[in-house]
């Protein structure tokens, strides 16, 4: 019995390293190379600096004097709408600023996809956020539904300011 326990010991002992050997082979053979990032990087910024783009526009369709103007370079690439009004009360002059953006940062070598968006409703600011995830672990529809919600969350919000 004492024969039978020691091989069957030995092949279960046998059969972990090679479970394990196979599972390290697997992480590393999973891990993305640089290039394989920054290209996976590049497609992602593609696709969501459309979504960037329409939602923006969307937003800023429905608020006459917002113009549109599109970001691109080390801050990253997206879109902002923005405007400046006018204001008199009581004699005084009152410039008031308000401006959405939305960017996807440059790739770095934290290899995180990086979506940031700022809002500000007549000169304050009402938002400044950054969502960032592994590139290898992004989900490119949970990026997009950020994009909508603070598109959203930000026409709420300047609509309410502005009508005060």
């Amino acid at each position: 019995m004492s024969d039978d326990f020691t091989s069957r010991l030995e092949s279960a002992i046998e059969r972990g390293r090679r479970r394990g050997e196979y599972q390290a082979s697997e992480e590393r053979r999973k891990e993305l190379s640089e290039e394989d990032l920054k290209r996976l990087h590049t497609s992602y910024r593609l696709s969501l600096s459309d979504r960037i783009e329409t939602a923006v526009h969307r937003v800023a369709e429905h608020f006459p004097g917002f113009r549109t103007e599109a970001i691109f370079g080390e801050e990253g690439w997206g879109e902002a709408c923005f405007r400046d009004d006018l204001r008199i009360e009581s004699g005084r002059r009152n410039n008031l600023y308000s401006r959405l953006e939305l960017v996807i940062r440059p790739y770095s070598d934290l290899g995180v996809l990086d979506l940031k968006g700022k809002g500000t409703v007549m000169n304050r600011e009402i938002f400044n956020r950054a969502h960032y995830t592994k590139i290898q672990d992004v989900d490119p529809e949970e990026f997009s539904q950020l994009i909508d919600t603070w598109a959203i969350e930000y026409a709420e919000l300047y609509s309410a300011k502005s009508n005060a």
